[in-house]
């Protein structure tokens, strides 16, 4: 019998890109709440404790709600939202953080999926931390540029629905200008940095796609650090991931633009080295859909392993 899945907050953004993901899967089967019932505690309390798999998603205090309604000890959770993405207990859902995550996310019965951001920034930098070529109190700043989906229902409505309650009329904005975004201790956390990074990032008139930015200058390490050797590390430290790829040299070098809809609609993510050794500059950056990898892929992929299934089944 396929394990059942529930996903607790499926009208949602997210919710709707799972579903969309497990539908016509014969390995699980989902388990539905009517809309009359699905934001009933007692049904959707049933429905948690009934299910092999629970995903919340759902704003952070109604999944901290959610997991304390779980009583049935078998049923494994993943968490969408960043309620639980750093705490004590809970297994971070990227695979390919290391080795051995894969495993870790595998036998584990609480994973929080990483947020979209994060899985960027997370990507870039913790292989060059971890392999010593940026140390890890060094002050880093992530820029980033993300389609409007990221930010939720209203969010979305707020630039495709003219009578919106307040429309948005520029084609990019910034936001998280008090430097205190969610995401920040969830970077800091993964990527293994001593300190906070400075996180910028922008919200562009587009539904989906990001582009993570790391800039760096090679000359303010305390060590002799050359694009190549970046290069190397993040092309080795990947190799042979189904879902997170680096860009060749040639690739890289080739490249006079890059727009952040070009891996939509997919659970990949693309990482590029662009370096000049000359003036000793780099910028990291990767590439992946926030809603694919940034979020509803990530969260299949995750379920998958949970579940001991094909890794890539869906994907």
């Amino acid at each position: 019998m396929a394990p059942t899945v529930f996903i607790d907050g499926e009208a949602g953004t997210t919710g709707l890109q799972i579903r969309d993901r497990l539908s016509g899967r014969t390995d699980v089967s989902l388990l539905h709440l009517d809309d009359s019932v699905r934001k009933d505690m007692a049904a959707r309390k049933d429905a948690l404790n009934a299910c092999d798999l629970a995903v919340l998603c759902l704003p952070d205090a109604a999944a901290r709600e959610a997991v304390a309604l779980i009583d049935n000890n078998k049923v494994k959770v993943i968490d969408a939202s960043t309620a639980h993405r750093t705490a004590d207990g809970w297994v971070y859902g990227f695979p390919e953080l290391d080795s051995d995550q894969s495993a870790l996310i595998a036998e584990a019965g609480r994973v929080s999926n990483p947020g979209c951001y994060p899985t960027g920034a997370v990507a870039l930098l913790h292989p060059l931390i971890a392999s010593g070529l940026i140390p890890a109190d060094f002050p880093i700043s992530i820029n980033a540029v993300s389609g409007y989906s990221g930010g939720g229902r209203q969010n979305i409505e707020s630039y495709e629905d003219p009578n919106a309650e307040n429309p948005v009329a520029t084609p990019l904005r910034s936001y998280g200008l008090a430097l205190q975004h969610k995401h920040v201790p969830e970077m800091r956390k993964y990527a293994g940095l001593q300190h906070d990074p400075v996180f910028f990032p922008q919200e562009g008139r587009y539904s989906q796609g990001m582009l993570v930015q790391v800039p760096l200058s090679l000359w303010s390490l305390p060590k002799s650090v050359k694009p190549s050797d970046l290069q190397d590390c993040l092309s080795a430290w990947y190799a042979n991931q189904p879902f997170v790829t680096v860009a060749t040299v040639d690739e890289a070098s080739a490249m006079t633009h890059l727009g952040p809809e070009g891996l939509n609609d997919t659970n990949q993510m693309t990482l590029y080295v662009f370096g000049n050794e000359e003036r000793e500059q780099v910028v990291l950056v990767a590439l992946l859909d926030n809603l694919g990898k940034g979020a509803s892929g990530q969260a299949v992929q995750c379920l998958n392993l949970m579940l001991g299934l094909e890794e890539t089944a869906g994907l």
